[in-house]
């Protein structure tokens, strides 16, 4: 039924945030402050030691640092309980003391039928069971044999067999006073105007019951048992119940998967459903299908409420790639900051399921563990296999790159993937320092026909420079694409970045500035949601734990090179051995610095933009006035980069 928000606002108002959290969840004592309506827990929707789930009673909503789930009290219960919204408004009514609004009799018949169609599904998911292990189940069974499926499997997936009778299921429904009508509505009869008499959809096929989110059977899949049946695998139509483009198969078992301590960490979406069976079978239970179709936007929505980076595996085949690239134009629209998806490529003319019978997990796992991120799909699909030998051919490249990221929605998002794009840009085509070809980028980059070609997912995604002696620019020399490992990030954000390492008491006192930092670094882009993550835990507060943390998510390296970069610039209050209010004067200015030096690019970007459209325009005498404004914005931003080596050192609390 429907509810006013006047109604809604009347529970949120009467029940804190925290009253119906505090149910599930065991409040952080160190960083929660009730006095103040602040709370902090470990998150109730996926696994972690250390809480970065934070709930405000003032603004009533929640949000995890770790995964990105957010929402308010009625959101809280659909999610974790998987209840419909109507029933967690109920819920909160009583909790509040608030009536609920009477029904009208249309609303009130239609969650009738409802619930009545879901009785309905689950008699014909007991009789689809029913006859599998009956006599003429037996070709059902042998197929489900032969692909290597157990009888616990079997069983747990509740797979069927539907006999093949145009009236078998009709009229077993029909005995249990099922009606006509209710049969219809749930799509597991064919009828119509032009049929004199309905008959079962489903017939001679192995049955595989789609669940909704809270476990109920909504609809069925069948997989023919003859060759010659017209279609290999047959969903049942849309209904009052199933909406294929809003359905996953498998989405309530592998949700369970990753909550709870010692959870999957992600959402893995193949195929099909032999794929998903397989796989929980081999002990990967966070397996998930779409129905049939190219995944949709409203199911890769269902994904990201469970975890910020699924994984999306497809076939390395033709088609499975076609599908990958299909899922980058779904997905690029809808990226937020610490949103996004990784694509895991099998094998070609491999699927899950074979992999897994033949060699259990442990070939899957090794595919998921080499799941490239979004950007790398991206640019393989559009620089992987053109040549790119003339410059009308490499500005359409690049007219192509600024084409896709703008359909980015986030900002800063788009800004950093555009950011990103022409680093590999520059590194692809060894550019010069002013925009033009090298003569000696020119000579070593060119293949055997004289062209720029590039082959193979794996050279594309690299920017072309693993196994080519490429001759680049001084200015691409400095870039952290060709630095690698001697990558130095700017020096303010070093400055933030191991400030907070060193002193994590930090997260606590400074944590609304903490939580708002963007780096243009990509590596400490990359470090920063496991940092904050550790916000409001015990062990969180101790430089030890901190750092030990980071180094199992492989930051090791990245620490000691800003430190040994922080150390050079003899920048003491970022280190280790500052006191604590040394260490906390030297990070405020360099977050001021920071900030200052932003708000400039900023300006700087946007004077650029109106000195491009004045020309554009004939505008002779603003052009002048914008480019003198530009100069003194220029002239600013270098001041500021000359004061990153000016932050104050030790003071007098450290002892120097």
């Amino acid at each position: 039924m429907r509810f006013s928000p006047s109604f809604l606002d009347d529970i949120r108002e009467r029940v804190p945030i925290s009253d119906v959290i505090g149910q599930r969840v065991t409040w952080d004592r160190r960083k929660t402050n009730a006095a103040r309506g602040d709370y902090w827990a470990c998150c109730p929707f996926h696994g972690e030691n250390t809480p970065s789930f934070h709930c405000e009673d003032r603004k009533g909503r929640y949000y995890c640092f770790g995964c990105g789930v957010s929402g308010d009290h009625f959101k809280f219960l659909s999610e974790l309980d998987s209840v419909p919204f109507p029933q967690a408004v109920e819920q909160l009514a009583g909790l509040a003391g608030v009536e609920m609004p009477v029904q009208s009799r249309e609303e009130a018949r239609r969650e009738a039928e409802t619930r009545s169609l879901v009785d309905v599904m689950e008699m014909a998911a007991a009789f689809f069971e029913e006859r599998l292990q009956a006599a003429g189940g037996a070709r059902a069974r042998a197929y489900l044999r032969s692909r290597g499926l157990s009888g616990r499997t079997i069983a747990t997936f509740r797979l069927g067999f539907a006999p093949e009778s145009r009236n078998a299921l009709k009229e077993y429904l029909a005995g249990k006073g099922i009606r006509q009508d209710q049969i219809e509505a749930c799509g597991l009869v064919v009828h119509g105007p032009d049929i004199a008499v309905s008959y079962d959809r489903f017939r001679n096929r192995v049955m595989f019951p789609i669940e909704d989110s809270r476990g109920r059977v909504i609809a069925f899949g069948g997989r023919a048992l003859d060759d010659d049946a017209p279609a290999k695998y047959l969903n049942s139509n849309e209904t009052e119940l199933f909406h294929k483009g809003a359905v996953l198969y498998n989405l309530a078992r592998a949700r369970k998967s990753i909550q709870g301590a010692g959870g999957a960490e992600t959402i893995v979406a193949v195929e099909g459903y032999m794929d998903v069976i397989a796989l929980h079978q081999a002990g990967v239970e966070n397996a998930v299908a779409p129905l049939g179709t190219a995944l949709t936007e409203r199911q890769l929505e269902m994904l990201w409420r469970m975890v910020a980076q699924p994984t999306l595996c497809f076939d390395g085949d033709t088609a499975g790639m076609r599908a990958a690239n299909r899922a980058v134009d779904l997905a690029l629209p809808a990226l937020k900051p610490g949103r996004s998806v990784r694509f895991a490529l099998l094998p070609e003319g491999r699927d899950p399921d074979d992999l897994v019978r033949e060699g259990g997990r442990e070939p899957f796992d090794r595919v998921l563990a080499s799941a490239r991120p979004l950007a790398g799909m991206l640019w393989a699909r559009e620089a992987g296999s053109g040549v790119f030998d003339t410059p009308e051919r490499r500005a359409a490249l690049e007219a192509r790159m600024r084409q896709v990221t703008a359909t980015i929605g986030d900002e800063s998002v788009r800004r950093h993937y555009a950011q990103e794009m022409r680093e590999r840009l520059n590194a692809f085509f060894a550019t010069s320092g002013d925009g033009s070809r090298g003569e000696r980028g020119r000579s070593s980059a060119r293949g055997e026909r004289g062209g720029y070609r590039r082959g193979g997912r794996d050279g594309a995604e690299r920017g072309g420079l693993a196994g080519r002696r490429w001759s680049v620019s001084e200015r691409l020399t400095r870039s952290g694409i060709v630095r690698g490992h001697v990558h130095l990030p700017p020096l303010r954000e070093s400055v933030l970045a191991l400030t907070v390492v060193n002193h994590p008491i930090l997260l606590e006192e400074e944590f609304d500035e903490i939580v708002a930092l963007e780096f243009d670094d990509r590596d400490l882009s990359r470090m920063w949601p496991g940092l904050l993550g550790l916000a409001g835990g015990e062990a969180a507060l101790e430089r030890a734990v901190v750092v030990e943390r980071l180094a199992l998510e492989g930051f090791s390296e990245l620490i000691a090179t800003i430190d040994r970069q922080v150390r050079n610039a003899r920048l003491w209050t970022a280190t280790e051995t500052a006191a604590f209010e040394d260490a906390r004067g030297g990070f405020q200015q360099a977050l001021a610095l920071h900030k200052r030096t932003r708000a400039l690019r900023t300006q700087k970007a946007e004077l650029e933009r109106d000195i491009a459209q004045a020309t554009e325009e004939g505008d002779d005498g603003g052009v002048p006035r914008l480019m003198r404004a530009l100069q003194e914005v220029q002239i600013e931003v270098q001041r500021l980069e000359h004061q990153e080596a000016i932050i104050d050192g030790f003071g007098t609390l450290s002892g120097r």
